[in-house]
């Protein structure tokens, strides 16, 4: 994947506000970090800004192409489009390591010699004191080291007075900077850390508005030493509050799906849904619920956001999905349900399949929340005859009145034309000539004609199998508790 010059891309645009979202690619392109995108990308809409997508892969043991990949398929499943080419962090070490030379050149860095043994010595020291450890090192006032000797380089941050960040969603934020460490810029062999990559790229990068989740926010203080060593702009931060379970503890695996990937392959959502309420999920306009991208990006600010941790509900997120569902083109769902049906019957759907998915979709999706539950409500249309029967409906069959089956099918037969309105009305006479309420007889006609005791109308399963497939079923439905 090309890169460009994020010094260039910045003068660039020319634009006011500059957002990012900076992913590690370590895995899936996590459901929290979809939100974080989300936010960057409204706001840079919002206001007409740019919004950057960069590649934090500096951790080569852990950062996979595969992982690249999923982050950024994710990110355009969402319709998270980024402007310009995605930068990838690794090939800017040169970068980095120049700038933590300059900080060393200004006298804003040190070389720091401590071993392994005495930073152990340190911290062991400071667990028996019970008191939080930083690194004071005794290199940073001397300077009769070897450079050649094994080093690294430590950022010479300030010891006296506070920092106080006015952030946009926690508000003022104040440190001591007696809490903070001088922090290593450069290992011992020679490679950039992270928290030295970041505000180096954010800042070549024309970053205006860092946004981000909190558990950043004590990292801001640490990277903000850094900015201020080098003199350059600092940026506006935003530091969300995470998402958490139902149960209120960090969002983790046992409380269901963690990547975006799982919510499209394997729960069945539509990404107008996820972004939908993922938007909702800490933020808010008013009291509504059903927002659309062209909505997300008018209203979206910073000012709403809210600073207490968001509780995932996945019975939230059905129920959104369920409207979209309802709301989106017959043909784009017939597409994404085909291979889930596919997969139910044990064979590819085929051309004519597929057009009847689609003829389908007016009648399975009214009830669905998912995906899946479409796909599952489909099945009956694909299945091969004679139908395999579950308990629920063998139960149905074996109750039904003695021949009302085949007095139905008869009726069934001599219909001209094979519409709703000729069907309606032929099922109806039947329950009325059988004394029998229309719920009676429809339930034995849905176990005969799908299977199941659960499916779309009984009008429209009729219309959607056919005269043929109905009255084949129905003839064979007949026999079916005799040999059950």
């Amino acid at each position: 994947m090309a890169t460009e010059n994020p010094t260039d891309l910045a003068e660039a645009t020319g634009a006011d506000v500059v957002t990012r979202f900076a992913p590690s690619p370590t895995g899936f392109l996590h459901i929290g970090g979809a939100r974080t995108a989300l936010f960057n990308w409204l706001f840079a809409r919002h206001h007409g800004g740019k919004f950057l997508l960069r590649i934090e892969d500096t951790d080569r043991a852990r950062s996979t192409e595969p992982a690249i990949e999923a982050i950024l398929d994710g990110m355009r499943w969402l319709d998270l489009d980024w402007d310009g080419e995605t930068v990838f962090q690794f090939a800017r070490a040169d970068r980095h390591a120049a700038v933590a030379h300059e900080l060393l050149a200004k006298g804003a860095a040190y070389r720091c010699y401590l071993t392994q043994d005495e930073l152990a010595a340190m911290r062991a020291e400071a667990q028996e004191k019970r008191m939080p450890f930083r690194v004071r090192s005794p290199w940073r006032d001397r300077d009769d080291g070897d450079p050649a000797a094994p080093h690294v380089l430590r950022l010479r941050a300030p010891q006296d007075g506070a920092v106080t960040i006015t952030d946009r969603v926690q508000g003022d934020v104040t440190v001591q900077n007696a809490e903070l460490d001088d922090f290593i810029l450069l290992r011992s062999d020679g490679t950039p850390t992270y928290m030295l990559s970041v505000v180096v790229d954010d800042n070549d990068m024309g970053v205006t508005h860092v946004i981000r989740g909190d558990d950043h926010l004590n990292n801001a203080f640490r990277q903000l030493a850094l900015i201020r060593a080098m003199e350059w702009r600092e940026p506006v931060y935003a530091h969300v509050p995470l998402i958490h379970g139902a149960d209120g503890a960090k969002l983790s695996k046992r409380h269901g799906a963690l990547g975006v990937d799982a919510y499209r392959d394997d729960m069945g959502y539509l990404p107008e849904a996820v972004n939908n309420y993922l938007l909702r999920l800490g933020w808010g306009h008013g009291d509504a619920e059903i927002i659309s991208r062209e909505q997300a990006v008018e209203w979206f600010d910073l000012d709403h956001v809210g600073r207490s941790p968001s509780r995932f509900d996945f019975k939230k997120l059905e129920n959104l999905n369920g409207h979209y569902l309802r709301e989106a083109d017959n043909d784009r769902l017939a597409d994404l349900v085909a291979p889930r049906v596919a997969k139910r019957v044990d064979r590819p759907l085929d051309g004519a399949d597929r057009d009847l998915l689609a003829r389908a979709m007016d009648a399975l999706k009214p009830r669905a929340r998912t995906l899946d539950e479409i796909a599952e409500g489909a099945v009956f249309l694909f299945l091969p005859d004679p139908l395999t029967m579950d308990e629920k409906a063998v139960e149905v069959l074996k109750a039904a009145p003695q021949g009302l089956l085949s007095a139905t099918a008869k009726r069934l037969r001599e219909i001209d034309d094979w519409t709703t309105e000729e069907l309606e009305a032929a099922v109806r006479a039947e329950a009325e000539a059988a004394e029998l309420g229309l719920g009676k007889l429809a339930q034995p006609l849905r176990a005969a004609l799908t299977g199941r005791t659960v499916s779309p109308g009984i009008f429209d399963v009729l219309l959607l199998l056919g005269r043929d497939t109905s009255l084949a079923r129905l003839d064979a439905a007949q026999h079916y508790p005799a040999g059950a």
